[in-house]
């Protein structure tokens, strides 16, 4: 197999020609990404549950809206939080608690004690499930024209208008990508 390049942290914005349901106009913030596979949460699916309703210590400390998310189709039982430390604490500032993924976003333990963790925070999402891939599977994928890749801001982890961040995403590159924003949502009845 041949190496493979991390797209860890990055961003994979889906196409308006992926037909994926789980997947349309998803944002996907890429926690790991290397020869074994890839793992990461989709950022604009917003569920109507609220936090507190299933991590209760947490709810304080989640963003608005302070609902959990369906960061993907699998093990929806399980639970992911992602925050941003401000200025990405580095090694022994760091956090007990938080592992850096990618500049100032990062991994939330949330078997740990949130107080460990509320000073430093400055955004915390909740997600249940994340999105997967095998190893090869995202590239194939990419390949196949599924898949924009951008980069990552640390506040697309915490948008307060999920609904908007697919757009948001696109409209703030600086080529061709800008004028997909404005795909419409059916093209059908254009």
């Amino acid at each position: 197999m041949t190496e493979v390049s991390s797209l860890t942290g990055r961003l994979l914005v889906a196409t308006p020609a992926l037909a994926d349901p789980n997947f349309d106009r998803a944002v996907v913030l890429l926690l790991d990404h290397d020869e074994e596979g890839s793992l990461g949460v989709v950022l604009n699916r917003p569920t109507p549950v609220v936090v507190g309703d299933i991590l209760e210590g947490w709810a304080a400390l989640a963003g608005e809206p302070g609902v959990v998310f369906q960061g993907g189709p699998v093990s929806l039982d399980s639970a992911l939080g992602v925050a941003v430390i401000p200025g990405g604490a580095n090694g022994d500032r760091a956090p007990l608690g938080w592992r850096r993924v990618h500049g100032a976003i990062g991994l939330v333990d949330l078997e740990a004690p949130p107080e460990l963790l509320a000073s430093a925070l400055g955004s915390l999402r909740i997600f249940a499930g994340y999105a997967g891939w095998g190893p090869g599977q995202l590239e194939d994928e990419l390949v196949e024209g599924a898949w924009y890749v951008v980069e990552s801001e640390p506040g697309d982890v915490s948008s307060p208008a999920p609904e908007r961040l697919w757009r948001e995403v696109l409209r703030r590159q600086r080529n061709e990508l800008a004028m997909v924003a404005t795909y419409p949502d059916d093209p059908s009845l254009n």
